[in-house]
């Protein structure tokens, strides 16, 4: 259990596992997504935050933060994308906000795809 277990919710689990089963169905990377040390927080205060204030959740390498307490499903697979990448490219994928923003980011593409191949 996480030291702050004020921002740790079980419910979370089942839908990283959820995300998982779904990330696992494709194969665009060498390895499947690990989430043996990935957490979910649910900080809402965090995307008060300028740099975050219009997302709905972010992910480092082993956090993902989400607004809500309810978030989708489809949140936590996008998110958990964007762990999978880093976990392969873990200096390149950060950094490609740096050079292409947001919008025009491959790695947003491929985040937003996951969600959409994988829906259930």
């Amino acid at each position: 259990m996480p030291a702050h277990r004020d921002l740790y919710d079980r419910r979370m689990d089942e839908r990283l596992l959820r995300a998982k089963e779904r990330l696992d169905t494709l194969d665009w990377w060498p390895q499947p997504v690990r989430i043996e040390h990935v957490w979910l927080l649910t900080v809402p205060w965090a995307f008060r935050l300028p740099w975050l204030a219009r997302f709905d959740g972010w992910a480092s390498h082993r956090v993902i933060l989400l607004r809500r307490p309810d978030a989708s499903e489809d949140l936590v697979t996008h998110e958990l994308c964007h762990v999978w990448q880093m976990q392969h490219r873990p200096l390149r994928m950060p950094l490609s906000y740096l050079r292409t923003g947001y919008a025009a980011n491959g790695y947003e593409r491929q985040a937003r795809a996951a969600v959409a191949v994988t829906r259930r």
